[in-house]
């Protein structure tokens, strides 16, 4: 028996606003069930669909619902999953500083870029092996009294940038269930490649080339993207001159890249 036209018409506002909301799913099973579901109005409007028709079509609507329903849950779980290698490249700011009685308090703003290395040995641990270009600054104390005073020429420039690689190894440890935040921790080898100073007469290195450094910070893994923060603390005394004063470098450094 066709359903009557009057009847359907008085709930179309209803209908108009369930396919309003329905035609926003943006997944393949979800656009299915929308179209079916509306030729399934359409039809009963123009009185062409029998109720044997009508039962069969509502039978694919709720085998393709729990379908939907499936596929969501099976997107989701892939999101969260741990693949065992990942590879990608991040960019940032390095705040640094080398803590040292001859140099003046506060940190400088610079830049790092660098590449890495991801390998997910279980859903609790990894390592990260990276490769990173860093810019430092250093700044002496205008002090007259400062025992590295004759290091330089008169005037009051006594900064020096520093120019290195830097090559982490680190430790990823998975925070709870999710797969997306990482608590990373482990040493870093720093290769000085380049250090100018202003104003310097003294003929020698103001700094060593080698020197290891701990590293601990958070990650945050997005899709495709990812941020991060880490506090880098220096092992050793990076001081070429004497050993009069110990010089250790800190650094704070912000990121955000790529994750493949």
């Amino acid at each position: 028996m066709p359903f009557r036209t009057a009847e359907l018409l008085s709930g179309s506002k209803n209908l108009r606003e369930r396919l309003r909301l329905d035609i926003k799913n943006t997944d393949s099973v979800s656009f299915i069930w929308t179209a079916v579901r509306i030729g399934i109005i359409l039809a009963l409007l123009n009185k062409k669909l029998s109720m044997r028709l009508f039962c069969y079509a509502s039978l694919i609507c709720f085998l393709l619902s729990g379908s939907s329903v499936s596929a969501q849950k099976r997107s989701f779980d892939q999101a969260d999953s741990e693949r065992f290698f990942r590879v990608g490249g991040k960019a940032g700011v390095n705040i640094n500083k080398i803590a040292g009685q001859s140099y003046k308090a506060g940190y400088h703003y610079n830049y790092q870029l660098g590449g890495f290395l991801q390998f997910n040995f279980s859903n609790r641990f990894g390592l990260q092996p990276e490769i990173n270009f860093v810019q430092g600054t250093s700044e002496f104390s205008n002090d007259a009294t400062d025992v590295y005073d004759d290091l330089f020429r008169d005037g009051s420039q006594k900064k020096a940038s520093l120019s290195s690689l830097e090559i982490p190894l680190l430790l990823n440890i998975n925070v709870g269930e999710s797969k997306h935040i990482k608590l990373q921790i482990g040493p870093a080898f720093d290769r000085l490649i380049r250090q100018q100073a202003d104003s310097l007469q003294y003929s020698g290195s103001l700094y060593k080339n080698n020197s290891w450094s701990a590293i601990g910070g958070l990650w945050i893994q997005l899709p495709l993207i990812h941020i991060g923060g880490r506090y880098k603390y220096g092992l050793q005394n990076v001081n070429a001159v004497d050993g009069q004063e110990s010089w250790r470098p800190q650094a704070i450094q912000i990121f955000i890249g790529i994750t493949l």
